[in-house]
């Protein structure tokens, strides 16, 4: 608490007025070069946020103004309130950092924010410790509690020194990795599939490059990471086979680009449009909005109908029976029509009709024509043709039949009565 008496004596001597000053002035300079430099950008971004004091810049430029000041106007009078406005900034910074590449990297996801609440309620604890005086005591009782992990004896500091360098380093190597996908990968590779595989390469690579460094500087010896390679290997040997097939498959699909992000696909008899590629499956949705998620290893080792990879065109069909009275070229003119007439329906190639079999009932013809819009559905251009060809037969008075049987009556009898059936 000597740090608090302290505080509290030197508000008593009256330089408070001009801290509070130069405090309000070094937040409008950072807050004047955050405008001047980002007022013409666009979108989200981790240097500037969505409102500029919410980026990572201004806690910066803040806390160098305001650190620079209290060096300056130390040497000639007590600075409490700056020696304040320093911790909090730091916090602020390293909360904005981690909130910022959390956002851009998992837009989406639920884990990443509880580990942004988590760290803001530790970035401010260790603020007040600091401003209270109370950091460095807590600092060498956490020095004092050792844990035992064979024959060495490690520190709950230096745990949390190492998670906190641990963390630091995989933030900036998320933010790296985020960054380079962005504004190198978005230029350099237009293909959508080969940017998304180029991007999980890229962080991969990146993570276990910071993640060893990360290790090195908590004072880990590198040395030991291969026996635990060697039991990874004999995991993925057995345990986790299906799980490392679905990874690789889906490096290979990436690679290959066997499916493409936007192809409609057909997967067991599930069709839809492909919508992510991920390292462990793949989401296709359908038009009705259902969405499934398919091993990567599925799409490598089973029969997949990509209906985009080649032609987009698709042929379908619709069948239908008149009856033997009916003229045979009126029939096909009116089917032709009936297609030719529906909106997706293209001309090249055309629709054509078949007689394709003399049934029980009546003249059985197919209809063909084609779509290229397969993403847009079948079903609903089906329909409509259908709907036009029964339009058009019953303009014409042509008949569809229904099942008909014909029953013969066999008469029985004797010469001396009557016959009966």
């Amino acid at each position: 608490m000597d740090e608090l008496r302290r505080f509290i004596r030197d508000l008593d001597r009256g330089a408070t007025p001009w801290e509070f000053g130069t405090l309000a002035a070094s937040l409008l300079v950072a807050y004047g070069i955050c405008w001047l430099v980002g007022r013409r950008r666009r979108g989200d971004s981790v240097w500037f946020g969505r409102a500029l004091v919410d980026g990572l810049l201004f806690p910066l430029l803040a806390l160098g103004l305001t650190y620079t000041m209290m060096l300056a106007q130390g040497r000639f009078q007590p600075v409490p309130v700056l020696r304040i406005a320093v911790p909090i900034l730091v916090a602020l910074a390293g909360i904005r950092l981690l909130a910022r590449v959390f956002t851009l990297v998992f837009p989406h996801s639920a884990l990443a924010r509880l580990v942004e609440r988590l760290f803001s309620w530790v970035a401010w604890l260790a603020a007040a410790l600091w401003i209270l005086g109370l950091l460095p005591p807590v600092l060498a009782e956490m020095d004092k509690i050792e844990f035992a992990f064979g024959k060495s004896h490690v520190s709950l500091r230096t745990i949390l020194e190492g998670a906190l360098s641990s963390g630091l380093v995989m933030v900036l190597v998320l933010w790296i990795s985020a960054a380079l996908e962005r504004k190198v990968l978005r230029d350099a590779v237009s293909d959508l599939s080969l940017r998304k595989v180029a991007g999980n390469a890229i962080r991969a690579v990146l993570l276990v490059i910071g993640f060893l460094f990360a290790l090195s500087a908590v004072g880990v010896d590198l040395t030991a990471l291969s026996v635990l390679g060697g039991a990874l290997g004999v995991g993925l040997g057995f345990g986790l086979q299906k799980l490392a097939a679905n990874y690789v498959s889906g490096f290979v699909i990436l690679a290959e680009r066997s499916l493409r992000i936007g192809d409609t696909v057909r997967v067991d008899n599930f069709e839809g449009v492909v919508t992510d590629i991920k390292t462990r499956y793949t989401l296709i949705r359908s038009l009705n909005g259902r969405e499934s998620v398919v091993p990567n290893e599925k799409l490598i080792t089973e029969r997949i109908e990509n209906l985009s990879l080649a032609d987009p065109k698709v042929l379908l069909t619709t069948d239908v029976a008149v009856s033997y009275e009916a003229d045979v070229e009126e029939v096909r003119r009116i089917l032709l029509e009936a297609a030719r007439g529906a909106a997706r329906v293209i001309e090249d190639p055309g629709p054509g009709v078949n007689l394709v079999r003399f049934g029980a009932d009546g003249l059985e013809f197919r209809l063909v024509f084609w779509i290229a819009d397969p993403q847009n559905g079948s079903g609903n251009v089906i329909s409509e043709v259908n709907i036009r060809v029964l339009e058009g037969l019953r303009a014409a008075g042509i008949d569809i039949p229904y099942p008909q049987r014909v029953v013969h009556m066999v008469q029985s009898g004797s010469a001396s009565g009557p016959a009966s059936s």
